[in-house]
């Protein structure tokens, strides 16, 4: 189910993501206290983002994906996922000067709600179709794009997780 690459390839348990999300969201703050303020501050070359940056990220990537969760819902169908602007998202929040108990905290909040809103969805809901915007133009649902963000954000823990 999951790609190294992050991205969803073959056929998707819904379950199983959230099962995952949940582990996650219990489990990722303590390990990334582990890490001392210059191994999370630290940027492994030009153009990268430190580990805290990567939090960061996977904040914004959480607040676009609990508005997309909820609004496939209700918006007309097929659903257009809209992109987001990563670069500067994370120099314009300037993560890497925010304390990390408050990074945490924001990417806990978001997650439990993204578990709870995804938890709540009606089965027929979850195969509304979605434009992913990709350049193969191929069309996905609610439900794989719920897992596909599991997997997005795995992704970059592996990268969180790279030797210092």
């Amino acid at each position: 189910m999951w790609q190294t690459d992050g991205f969803v390839t073959g056929s998707v348990d819904l379950n199983k993501a959230l099962t995952r999300l949940s582990s996650h969201i219990n489990n990722v703050p303590d390990k990334l206290r582990e890490f001392s303020k210059d191994d999370l501050l630290n940027r492994p070359g030009p153009g990268k983002w430190s580990r805290q940056e990567i939090l960061g990220h996977l904040i914004d990537s959480a607040v676009n994906n609990l508005k997309r969760f909820t609004e496939i819902q209700f918006l007309p169908q097929p659903y257009i996922v809209q992109s987001y602007q990563q670069e500067q998202l994370v120099f314009v929040n300037n993560y890497q000067r925010l304390p990390l108990e408050h990074m945490l905290n924001l990417w806990q909040a978001l997650n439990r709600q993204i578990l709870y809103v995804s938890q709540q969805i009606p089965q027929e809901r979850l195969q509304f179709p979605v434009n992913p915007q990709y350049d193969n133009n191929e069309m996905k649902n609610l439900e794989w794009i719920i897992v596909d963000y599991v997997a997005h954000m795995e992704h970059h823990f592996r990268q969180i997780w790279r030797e210092s």
